[in-house]
């Protein structure tokens, strides 16, 4: 075999393998599109819908169940501050027992973290605490399996996979709309990352 073409085939065994996915959508047609690339217009200034992604950012979505979570983002409430639309959304979310949902395509932004919805791709994890999620095996598991595989799709580095609490801190973080420049929240703190992440180094070196 050639040496190129076995370098890819190594290159391809060494690569994560895509996680089992359950495929449950919410409701993003194009008026909720055309709601996000108005959102994205005001405050990224670029009028578009479509993500481009650069960033992870891990979440906690402070319930104990999958299905308030759904519902939730499937309303598409305005937000109560501005009363802007879209309302808020992740890309994924993952279970207690480790199941993984989508509920958005990888080609679209959602709007879960401010100044980053551009460019990030959302996680939520059902649960009401860093710790609570770090010590559950089977969603630890599946968060780092998924987020491994997010990586090397869209060779994303590691510094690049944050908390939601973490989002000033990137070189990434745009907010035109100056009361929102320094909002974060407090779900997946620094000192909590710091411990995913060097989880996730050692998969990835696995």
């Amino acid at each position: 075999m050639p040496v190129v073409a076995l370098a890819l085939v190594v290159a391809a065994l060494a690569a994560p393998v895509k996680p089992q996915v359950v495929w449950k959508p919410i409701p993003y047609g194009p008026a909720r599109k055309a709601e996000m690339a108005h959102y994205a217009e005001i405050h990224y200034g670029v009028h578009r819908w479509r993500l481009k992604p650069r960033v992870i950012v891990e979440h906690f979505t402070a319930t104990t169940s999958f299905q308030p979570v759904w519902n939730a983002f499937a309303a598409n409430a305005p937000d109560p501050e501005l009363g802007q639309l879209p309302g808020t959304c992740a890309h994924f979310v993952i279970d207690r027992d480790g199941t993984i949902y989508q509920l958005v395509p990888l080609t679209v932004m959602c709007r879960h973290t401010v100044g980053l919805n551009d460019v990030a791709i959302g996680i939520e994890h059902v649960g009401t605490s860093d710790a609570e999620i770090l010590h559950d095996p089977a969603q630890i598991r599946a968060s780092l399996g998924l987020t491994a595989w997010l990586m090397r799709r869209f060779h994303i580095a590691l510094r690049n996979v944050i908390g939601h609490n973490e989002s000033l801190t990137s070189p990434f973080h745009k907010e035109l709309y100056a009361p929102w420049r320094r909002q974060t929240h407090g779900d997946w703190r620094k000192a909590d990352m710091d411990v995913y992440r060097a989880r996730l180094a050692s998969l990835l070196r696995r």
